[in-house]
């Protein structure tokens, strides 16, 4: 079986994500830094203290202890002591931070502000799975009902970064996953918010049918079948599914099994032959001919260009 059948699993598991978690920010008095443009994910929380978080063009957002964020893809920001506060460039501060994984701004002992947050990166191939369906900032304040778990999480990271205890590293990377997966879930909920086939995953019927294909990508499935899951009719299935995740359900099922297929090619995994089979393709010839249809290339030749692509 190809994935974990679980369509975010899923997608986070073609993502490969890497983890760099710190250095964490400690400080005091009025301070103001100023971060560039970075690709994929940042994750962080408010362990104590107060700050303010701004992005470019966006209005200031309040950080109160306990509150935790998302920055998808985002444009320049600043975290500062206050919205009037004159920035300085992280970079500088950041790097003189990293060998002792805390970054100190003003008198230590005055010290009244933890942050901890962490950047995680993904496979190029596949970022756009996830990051075109995020927004620049996603934020749960700790007053959310669900709020008091995720602070829960960033206290046990922040416990985690520095004591370089056995296995840190680990904890570390997974743990950031498990905030990942909450936050994406906190989004998926933002109803006003268009998020593709994650905002489906929280509607019944579409979602229903979304995780029978995950969970069966070698299934042979039919509109029928699909909209019989989801308790519509065909036409109104239809009509749903693309209005939701953007693709009718069937250019959705190819599309995934292709998804699958690219990773496993990359990976050098298992012959073409058993991949066929494995994404629901009764022959090589049929599932190459679908492969080529939707990657540009055969499989043969996709899995040669990227064996020498890591060769190189």
């Amino acid at each position: 079986m190809l994935g974990y059948g679980d369509p975010v699993a899923d997608a986070i598991g073609l993502l490969r994500p890497r983890t760099v978690i710190g250095p964490s920010l400690r400080a005091a008095g009025e301070w103001a830094l100023r971060f560039g443009t970075f690709p994929h994910v940042r994750i962080g929380g408010l362990v104590t203290g107060s700050c303010w978080l701004i992005l470019d063009g966006q209005e200031p957002v309040r950080l109160e202890q306990g509150d935790t964020f998302l920055l998808g893809n985002p444009p320049a920001y600043r975290l500062a002591s206050s919205p009037d506060a004159d920035p300085r460039a992280a970079e500088g501060a950041w790097a003189a931070g990293v060998g002792d994984d805390v970054v100190r701004l003003g008198p230590e002992s005055e010290e009244d502000l933890y942050l901890c947050v962490g950047h995680i990166a993904f496979d190029e191939d596949n970022a756009s799975l996830l990051i075109d369906l995020l927004p620049p900032l996603v934020i749960v304040h700790a007053t959310d009902p669900r709020g008091a778990r995720l602070a829960q999480l960033i206290d046990i990271l922040a416990n985690e970064v520095g004591v370089g205890a056995a296995g840190g590293p680990l904890v570390e990377n997974h743990l950031a996953q498990v905030l990942l997966v909450h936050m994406l879930r906190v989004h998926a909920g933002q109803t006003d918010r268009p998020t593709g086939w994650l905002s489906a995953l929280n509607e019944d019927g579409i979602g229903a049918a979304l995780r029978a294909v995950h969970a069966d990508v070698a299934y042979s499935w039919t509109l029928k079948e699909l909209a019989d899951i989801s308790h519509m009719s065909r036409s109104a299935f239809a009509h749903s599914f693309k209005s939701h995740v953007g693709v009718p359900p069937l250019e959705y099922v190819t599309q995934w099994r292709m998804s699958l297929a690219r990773d496993e090619l990359a990976r050098d995994t298992m012959p073409i032959s058993d991949l066929a089979w494995s994404t629901g393709y009764l022959s090589e010839s049929a599932f190459s001919t679908a492969f080529r249809r939707v990657v540009g290339s055969s499989p043969a030749q996709f899995r040669k260009t990227a064996r020498q692509a890591a060769s190189a």
